[in-house]
């Protein structure tokens, strides 16, 4: 089920979110001082591209560093970004089977506005995924 949910959510709203997530991070390579969050900007863009069946849980070690450089996040990228999800949600939301992809949508917006001091990891819990 997660992988017909991410080929439909992939066709109908995936890309152009993947796209701006990359632009984002493509802009803030140019300075140097802001590669930092061009990183982040990528890694938020492989979770935008292919969401389900993974999570984004806060990192145990994050502290006062991920909240400034959230800060500077927000006023460089996080706030048009976080525009974009709302929007493609709303969109998302106006058809019946797009309703879980804009809910999935609108769960993207806080990391969206922080990915700092946050990881995305898998939600799988089979046979396959237990270590020894």
């Amino acid at each position: 089920m997660r992988t017909i949910l991410n080929i439909i959510w992939l066709i109908l709203s995936g890309w152009a979110l993947f796209l701006g997530y990359v632009l984002a991070g493509i802009l803030l390579c140019i300075p140097i001082f802001t590669i930092p969050w061009a990183i982040a900007s990528f890694r938020i863009a492989g979770y935008a591209l292919w969401p389900f069946g993974r999570e984004v849980v806060a990192k145990p070690t994050a502290g006062v560093g991920s909240f400034l450089g959230n800060v500077v996040w927000v006023i460089l990228a996080g706030w048009w970004l976080a525009i974009a999800h709302i929007v493609s949600g709303i969109a998302l939301c106006i058809t019946i089977i797009g309703i879980p992809m804009g809910i999935a949508d609108f769960k993207m917006i806080p990391v969206s506005l922080a990915p700092l001091g946050k990881e995305i990891v898998s939600t799988r819990r089979g046979s396959f995924d237990r270590t020894l």
